[in-house]
């Protein structure tokens, strides 16, 4: 079994041993070397954002002083919702490796097929011209600043 994943599993049992949440847990590894690492706070952080791959995205910005993970690969108890496949992408993650499937997570009770199947939340367009002009002011202090 490989030592990341054994970790990942070992991030979840203290999660759902303490009351934290679901059995989900996650480390991020770059240059064979774990630097971030998370498991599901749903109930105590009262926060249904606080999933185990998130929880370990934070963690591993925090530890690299980046937004930006890449060169880092993911292991996680289950393959990542939606909101942690999003989460995942937005850090640059390329390589995801993950324990159980969605099935699995179904069968415990876990909900996450429901969000392939609906996606969003009923939505509509609301004063598009006003939030344009607010991407237009955003444009224009990106090209002011070097970093």
């Amino acid at each position: 079994m490989s030592i990341y994943m054994q970790t990942a599993i070992e991030e979840a049992r203290t999660g759902i041993h303490a009351g934290h949440g679901g059995p989900f847990g996650c480390v991020i590894v770059k240059d064979g070397e774990i630097v971030g690492r998370g498991h599901n706070e749903v109930i105590r952080q009262q926060d249904p954002t606080c999933h185990g791959e998130v929880m370990a995205i934070r963690n591993a910005c925090r530890n690299l002083g980046t937004f930006d993970l890449t060169g880092c690969e993911l292991y996680t108890t289950a393959a990542p919702c939606p909101m942690c496949a999003g989460a995942i992408l937005w850090a640059n993650i390329r390589k995801v490796y993950y324990g159980c499937t969605i099935a699995d997570t179904d069968a415990i009770g876990f909900r996450d097929q429901v969000f392939y199947e609906q996606g969003c939340a009923d939505s509509e367009e609301l004063c598009r011209s006003e939030c344009q002009e607010l991407f237009r002011e955003y444009s224009e202090i990106q090209d002011k600043q070097t970093y």
